[in-house]
């Protein structure tokens, strides 16, 4: 993210408070108070948070609540409130004060917040935590109540208060890098009188900008003394040797993703959830030489398996085997490299699960009840949660499962659902009783509040997992059924519940500890070492609460020294372009058919991973995906390496030639040494998405610093400007040597062909990511290299064009058209005919033109939506943008009816 502000602007000073106090990762840019930085505004805003989207909040209250929510710190109700009057009312009165008539002013604001922080009685306007409207309030009153010339008065609980935001570091900090000492005069100063250039930019580029980071004398030359250190003081790069168990002395990492269920093939949005992303962190654990081991495997058991079998005329077992076998194949052709790929149906998974269940009914953490359960009398079975479906009780979302609605995320019991329906057959279920077994989640809670007290405050949790976890906490927790009236799953050891299984979630994430005892004897060193053990689980933001909440606690309760979750990484959903993922439609691409496409499976890893929905919801979109292929990879990355291997083969025969380092190559080396230490610092924290662009950003150095250097022109100069040549080369070609080492985690397979290309030293994979990066100069002068070629190839319109039409859905827009008519009133002949030929009257110009328009529009309602503007100014612009789309989707040949809402997805 970036945040634009500018000095003596008292909105700025919110926001950098906002940012210092919540410790959100942000590049800050000090910009005049004249620049427009929001392209689509017709004049300046500031301050300005360029999200990771692309879209911009240039709301200051916008900011402050959306940085505190990224952080993990949910905006109440009454923080709400307070952010309203600071805008309506407070703000209004320090517009209109001037010198001595602030305190008059000021007199009615002031003796409201002394009236609520009275009544309050608590430290903070919202609670016992400061909260953002303490920021937000204490960062527009501090000019005048840090002046002793406006006296407060008898304000006591004011006065406390403000004192209390006084003394803290972070504010004061933001206070003078807006005013910069002028305290009451420097709010209210004319902002063109500002100097642009107090601060350096510490910023990466945005993509295509030209960096204004400003680059000291220290750090170019220090840049130099690490680059001419070389690789020889580093180990080689070693293979793997198996199995792996945690080491004295190192980092011991244990990676999970979350199982992926058998009975289906994954799509796009599964593997950047959970495999894809996991395994990205895993090679980068191991560049960064950390002890790793990544397990994962399909979950097997449950009614989901069932009923698959059934359609297929198949046993469970056999369905499990074959999908297996799919999952397996799929993700080796995704380059995802499992230290083992399990499952859950084994002896192992019995064992360990009967041994956790009975240590839970040891110390009292097992209770009997009889429960409620719907039955479909149709199907003559007891329905698992995932087979119902009906109105969630609680937001009345018409599509919530059985045990959780997917839009307001809350648990529900199956009974709870209004209008259910069975998922195989749409009849409604009737409720029959049954006997079950439950874990006593709120005897094991406040042992796992203190746990996840200290997990969440050392870990890197993401703020979704935060925000859901916390509401279950705050909702309160409620004994949780174990049991199902199932054949196929692990058998409840309990002789009273013998014809029961274990329900799928109690089970499933016992699969981690059973496949990681299938692949090596000594499991516990792992599973049962807290001490010596980081335990970091990835999924999809719906499987949060069974890994935060219900799975911690089967482990707490358990009592056996159990290594619990340190860093949980959940990502938001991934659409698949206006609609969602759907096998039965067609719509979308799986696993299965990306090999299909012809685009290499790095190229699928890359975009997929740039698109990684991390802060919010992202669409994977086939026009997107060209134009990042066509742009970031053929265009920037793999034009700058590919020349830079050229000039090596083409002007100096193959051999590294000498490099004798000048002032602009010195700089050069500090700003890619730069971006290394801010992808290492990202990836450390698993924002994969983010730090990718860091990769990009370096070749777009290097592609300028070889645009004006023009080494083609200089090599055929005299001896200075073939000196020249040979050293703008040489750095090139060692900055595509770290390139080859950063990509490693995206796209294993092309950073294997540039070192290959490069002849690099394998000791290279080692050495550049030690510490917090290390650039050094890995090819020397005289390193011959091998055979240069591009890596990448251009996707055409007319290919992109074909594969979007290809996954689109199977029904044609006629065949949509008339599932709409009523049986008994067949349409007319002509009308539908002329229906039929407007739908398909395809305007490939036209498109073009209304895409573009969609995309503006689409952004203008997200910012519209985001500074919570009035209801009738989104309203009106909603309503442009579905035209825009119904016009679209005329010039494409597509139905002008709208697309299904997009949906969660599992």
């Amino acid at each position: 993210m970036k945040l634009f502000v500018s000095e003596g602007n008292p909105h700025c000073r919110k926001v950098l408070a906002a940012l210092e106090v919540t410790g959100v990762q942000c590049d800050v840019h000090y910009v005049n108070h004249e620049e427009r930085v929001v392209p689509y505004l017709s004049r300046p805003a500031l301050p300005a948070l360029l999200l990771p989207s692309g879209l911009h909040l240039f709301s200051s209250n916008a900011i402050c609540r959306y940085l505190f929510e990224v952080s993990g710190t949910d905006c109440s109700e009454l923080c709400g409130q307070w952010l309203e009057w600071e805008a309506t009312d407070l703000q209004p009165a320090l517009l209109q004060g001037k010198g001595s008539e602030v305190s008059k002013v000021l007199q009615g604001p002031l003796n409201y917040l002394e009236q609520s922080l009275s009544k309050g009685n608590t430290p903070y306007l919202t609670g016992d935590a400061v909260s953002v409207a303490d920021v937000v309030l204490w960062a527009a009153l501090y000019p005048i109540l840090s002046d002793s010339s406006q006296a407060l008065g008898e304000r006591k609980c004011v006065k406390t208060w403000f004192d209390r935001g006084a003394v803290m570091h972070s504010l004061q900090s933001s206070a003078q890098k807006v005013l910069q000492g002028k305290g009451l005069q420097g709010n209210q100063c004319n902002q063109s009188n500002q100097c642009r250039d107090t601060k350096p930019c510490n910023s990466s580029p945005a993509e295509g900008e030209e960096s204004e980071r400003l680059v000291s004398v220290e750090e170019m030359e220090a840049a130099a003394l690490t680059w001419s250190k070389g690789l020889n003081s580093c180990q080689s790069a070693t293979d793997r040797q198996h199995p792996i168990l945690p080491m004295e002395g190192k980092r011991n990492i244990l990676l999970t993703s979350a199982l992926p269920y058998v009975n289906n093939v994954p799509h796009l949005g599964n593997i950047i959830g959970c495999v894809l992303s996991t395994d990205v962190f895993s090679r980068y654990g191991r560049l960064r030489d950390w002890n790793v081991l990544f397990v994962c495997g399909t979950d097997e058991y449950g009614t989901a398996t069932e009923n698959k079998a059934r359609e297929e005329g198949l046993t469970p077992q056999q369905i499990c085997d074959k999908y297996h076998a799919i999952h397996a194949s799929i993700y080796k052709w995704f380059q995802i490299d499992f230290d083992f790929f399990g499952r859950t149906t084994t002896e192992k998974q019995t064992e360990i699960a009967q041994d956790i269940f009975w240590r839970l009914h040891k110390h009292g953490f097992l209770v009997e009840d009889t429960v409620e359960q719907l039955r479909c009398e149709n199907c003559q079975r007891f329905l698992a949660d995932r087979f119902v479906e009906g109105i969630c009780p609680h937001c009345s979302y018409p599509e919530a499962r059985g045990d959780q609605c997917d839009k307001c995320g809350r648990l529900i019991n199956a009974v709870e659902l209004s209008e259910p329906q069975c998922k195989v057959c749409r009849q409604t279920p009737v409720i029959r009783s049954s006997k079950h077994l439950f874990l006593d989640l709120p005897k094991i809670e406040s042992q796992l509040e203190q746990w996840l007290d200290k997990s969440t405050s050392t870990g890197d949790w993401t703020a979704n997992a935060k925000q859901i976890t916390r509401s279950w906490l705050r909702d309160g927790l409620k004994p949780r059924c174990i049991t199902r009236d199932l054949k196929w799953g692990t058998p409840v050891p309990h002789p009273d519940f013998k014809e029961k299984v274990f329900y799928v979630w109690f089970d499933a994430p016992i699969g981690y500890l059973s496949i990681t005892a299938n692949y090596t004897d000594q499991w516990e060193k792992w599973w049962k070492n807290p001490d010596q053990v980081e335990l970091y689980n990835f999924m999809a933001k719906d499987n949060v609460p069974f890994h935060s909440v219900v799975f911690p606690c089967s482990l707490l309760g358990a009592q056996d020294n159990y290594t619990l979750v340190s860093h949980l990484v959940a990502t938001e959903y991934l659409n698949y372009e206006d609609s969602k993922f759907s096998k039965s439609r067609g719509v979308g691409v799986f696993g299965d058919m990306a090999k299909e496409t012809g685009i290499p499976s790095d190229v699928w890893r890359f975009y997929l991973l740039y698109v990684r929905p991390e802060g919010q919801d992202s669409a994977f979109s086939w026009a997107d995906m060209a134009t990042k292929n066509n742009s970031e990879l053929l265009n920037n990355l793999g034009n700058f390496i590919n020349r830079a291997g050229m000039f090596v083969a083409k002007f100096f025969e193959g051999c590294v030639p000498a490099m004798e380092l000048q002032q602009e190559d010195k700089k050069l080396l500090a700003l890619v040494g730069w971006e290394l230490q801010q992808y290492i610092q990202l990836m450390d924290k698993v924002k994969i998405r983010d730090a990718l662009k860091h990769i990009l950003n370096i070749s777009r150095h290097g592609n300028q610093y070889i645009q004006v250097n023009e080494p083609w022109k200089k090599i055929k100069g005299g001896d200075t400007e073939r000196q020249r040549a040979g050293t703008v080369t040489g750095v090139s070609v060692n900055i595509a040597c770290l390139l080859s080492v950063m990509l490693y985690p995206y796209m294993p397979t092309v950073s294997q062909t540039i070192r290959d290309q490069l002849n690099a030293p394998q000791s290279c994979i080692n050495t550049m990511l030690k510490g917090t990066g290390t650039f050094v100069c890995a090819l020397c002068r005289g390193h011959r290299i091998g055979t240069v070629s591009p890596l990448f190839q251009k996707l055409e319109v007319d290919q992109i064009e074909a594969l979007k039409k290809r996954f689109g859905g199977q029904q044609t827009a006629a065949q949509k058209a008339a599932s709409t008519q009523p049986a008994a009133v067949p349409a007319p002949a002509a009308p539908a005919a002329a229906e039929v030929a407007a739908v398909n009257g395809v305007d490939p110009e036209k498109a073009k033109q209304l895409t573009q328009a969609v995309a503006e529009q689409g952004e203008k309602v997200r910012t519209l939506k985001a500074q919570k503007a009035e209801k009738a100014a989104i309203t009106a612009e909603v309503a442009k943008l579905l035209d825009l789309k119904k016009q679209l989707a005329l010039a494409e040949g597509k139905s002008p009816e709208p697309a299904p809402q997009k949906g969660k997805k599992k």
